[in-house]
């Protein structure tokens, strides 16, 4: 995976997603993340348009149901020209490999297999929350790492996860496995709802393979500024 800054279109309409990417400059040298709102709002047309149009989609629909419910959506995704997808990790590993064989299963001929990517713990998810709500004997980060384990041998390409814990997904699981990383911030944004956050520089450091960014570019007065100041200190 090329080290891509991916734009989170959680937009509430395809208008607003038509103005934004007036801004963002050629679709060949822009990745968008489309989520569960735009998804579930517009439907997968867009997603095929976009692709079309040569625009890299990451769609992010954190599949988490019994294998073979997910292996079917799977198949259905993987016709839409997508560059990669997401499931729960939590759904386990059998889950994850049917997934896989589902992109497998539902990817045209001659075109690239969707990777596949594990969502370990949300960023959104503290250590409090993972303690006193999940239950949660393992530290945050050693409940990461035995997450992203698991699903590799699943055989998913990479896994979504804090920048704050790439670091050691790569001492364990090595290079080639992918960490793609949201919960990212320059330094004058706010938070927000984000709980383990990093700018685009240290996420580099750390060695996250691609990061998604929304509000800090979507909400910015010059979206496409913001947009390449980021992809600027990712790389």
């Amino acid at each position: 995976m090329e080290k891509a800054v991916f734009v989170a279109l959680d937009l509430p309409s395809k208008q607003a997603v038509t103005d934004l990417l007036a801004k963002l400059g050629s679709p060949k040298q822009t990745y968008l993340k489309i989520g569960m709102e735009l998804f579930y709002h517009v439907g997968a047309n867009l997603v095929t348009e976009l692709s079309q149009q040569g625009y890299q989609i990451f769609l992010d629909l954190k599949l988490h149901d019994i294998p073979n419910t997910v292996y079917h959506a799977a198949k259905q995704l993987a016709q839409l020209g997508i560059y990669c997808t997401t499931v729960h990790a939590l759904g386990g590993s059998e889950m994850i490999a049917a997934a896989r064989s589902g992109l497998a299963a539902g990817s045209p001929a001659g075109k690239p297999l969707p990777k596949l990517l594990a969502v370990t713990e949300l960023t959104s998810i503290s250590p409090a929350i993972l303690k006193n709500e999940q239950n949660c004997v393992l530290p945050m980060q050693e409940q990461v790492i035995s997450l992203a384990k698991m699903a590799k041998k699943a055989g998913a390409d990479g896994v979504i996860c804090s920048p704050l814990e790439t670091a050691a997904i790569r001492q364990q699981l090595g290079s080639e496995f992918l960490c793609v990383t949201p919960g990212i911030r320059l330094k004058s944004n706010p938070q927000d709802d984000q709980k383990r956050v990093t700018t685009p520089q240290k996420a580099c450091k750390l060695g996250a393979s691609a990061i998604v960014v929304g509000r800090p570019i979507t909400q910015a007065a010059n979206p496409q500024d913001v947009y390449q100041t980021i992809k600027q200190e990712f790389n």
